[in-house]
């Protein structure tokens, strides 16, 4: 990737004036999306490999290409990492072999998030590293602190990590998490210091702009998934 990324540019001056509200709703209305059946395959895949391997989880939510999954897997080889991303071709891509404590899943998020949660996934760390900021104000319900998911984000528990280039995303985030749980997050400059999770983080940052992220830890707490 080339260093010449455009910054976001939205139509809001600040938080989202509905973020409150759809988050009550998240709390309050089961999700009734069916869940796909690749997705299931899947996830079922995944457990198995999980429960051939006791040992702490990472989980790598929408992971690209899955370089940061390649990462994370060899900074932390007493845990198991799974990234997970909908699309088969940046899967596919060829970056080399997966470090043996590693796993690949080609999954809905909002279907495979809930999947882990009625299965017992209790992650000890789990990233969100630079999700489509879907940065029009009409788009709010798209962002993950918007979507109808986010309790089961929540529930799983763990050491929560977001980035994002945009700062707006993440404050949003930091109060959705403060509405939902009552822990109280801040949103706080990034420097990757040469060290790029991903190669969007790679991109932003040789564009010069700022990389945001909030940390926060989380009990396991499936209660917060509102049920019908």
């Amino acid at each position: 990737m080339h260093a010449n990324s455009r910054a976001i540019v939205t139509n809001q001056p600040g938080p989202h004036q509905e973020l409150a509200r759809r988050v009550s709703r998240a709390l309050a209305h089961p999700l009734k999306k069916p869940i796909a059946e690749h997705t299931r395959s899947a996830f079922a895949e995944a457990d198995a490999w999980l429960s051939a391997r006791p040992r702490p989880l990472i989980l790598d939510a929408g992971c690209g290409v899955g370089l940061s999954t390649r990462q994370l897997a060899e900074q932390f080889p007493g845990h198991v990492v799974i990234g997970v991303d909908r699309s088969a071709d940046r899967l596919s891509r060829d970056h080399g072999e997966l470090p043996d404590n590693a796993l690949l899943v080609r999954a809905d998020l909002v279907d495979f998030w809930r999947l882990a949660l009625a299965s017992g996934w209790q992650p000890d760390r789990h990233y969100l590293l630079y999700p489509n900021p879907y940065p029009k104000a009409a788009h709010l319900k798209m962002r993950w602190h918007g979507h109808p998911v986010f309790p089961a984000i929540l529930a799983l528990g763990g050491r929560l990590e977001l980035r994002s280039n945009w700062r707006l995303y993440v404050e949003e985030f930091a109060l959705a998490i403060e509405q939902a749980t009552g822990e109280v997050v801040q949103a706080e400059i990034h420097r990757p210091d040469g060290g790029f999770l991903t190669p969007f983080e790679r991109k932003y940052h040789g564009s010069g702009q700022s990389l945001w992220r909030l940390q926060v830890e989380l009990p396991p707490a499936p209660e917060l998934l509102p049920t019908p």
